[in-house]
């Protein structure tokens, strides 16, 4: 049975276009009346832009979580050209995204290129939960380097993730952890979020779901999938529900 008019909380959707760089990065943050949980999401590379997460971020919201979502410099309705883009870059406009909204403990989803963002981000921000969804992480020094040949490059080379810093900064956090896998991942190798698991030794809890038969690209697969896209909803509620520490 569809809920009732009075059973569905009352949404307030605010846009945003916040200066960076001589851009402005858009946005909304969509929230119930009373938020129990503030999310902020970091979408990934490619393709990637926030409106892939609506379907979660509305069932999110009507479980109580505000949820604040912008598309990066080079995605989206933000635009603009990833020549001179960097990963360092991706974390100061999140930063800045962050920084406007209210105070108080912060839940992060980072997907893709954006779980190490927001591991990075980690160090800026007060984070309570943390999802990592198809996380990539990458060697520090492709940190600086603009989105383009010579970061490709480094990419490139064999196994050069497996420097990378996202196990270190993963150790120090003490919040709740949820890793997201698609068991079909074309790009992120398996060895990626078990050693995510691993390192996160200080996390309140530490919770792994598998999307049957996915590909890396979720957001296509639960389109058409919606059993899957529905169980990882529930992850993400029954995440969000924890207590924060």
């Amino acid at each position: 049975m569809p809920p009732t008019a009075s059973a569905v909380p009352a949404l307030e959707t605010v846009p945003f276009a916040l200066p960076y760089a001589g851009r402005q990065l858009i946005g909304e943050r969509l929230a119930p009346a009373t938020p129990r949980r503030e999310l902020l999401i970091l979408h990934g590379a490619g393709q990637a832009r926030r409106s892939h997460h609506a379907g979660l971020r509305a069932c999110l919201a009507a479980d109580g979580v505000a949820s604040t979502a912008f598309d990066f410099v080079g995605h989206g309705e933000t635009g603009g050209a990833l020549a001179g883009s960097s990963l360092a870059s991706r974390v100061e406009q999140a930063s800045q995204v962050a920084a406007m909204l209210p105070d108080g403990p912060l839940a992060l989803l980072g997907s893709s290129m954006g779980a190490y963002v927001a591991l990075r981000l980690l160090e800026r921000v007060d984070c309570s939960h943390l999802a990592l969804v198809v996380p990539g992480v990458y060697t520090p020094q492709a940190f600086e380097v603009p989105f383009g040949p010579a970061f490709s490059a480094l990419l490139r080379q064999p196994s050069s993730w497996h420097d990378s810093d996202a196990w270190e900064r993963l150790v120090a956090f003490r919040g709740h952890l949820l890793i997201v896998m698609a068991e079909q991942d074309e790009v992120i190798p398996a060895e990626i979020p078990q050693r995510l698991l691993d390192a996160a030794v200080n996390a309140a809890s530490r919770t792994v779901h598998v999307v049957p038969a996915a590909p890396h690209r979720l957001s296509g697969f639960f389109s058409e999938q919606p059993v899957a896209a529905d169980a990882f909803h529930a992850e993400m509620r029954r995440l969000l529900r924890r207590e924060a520490v």
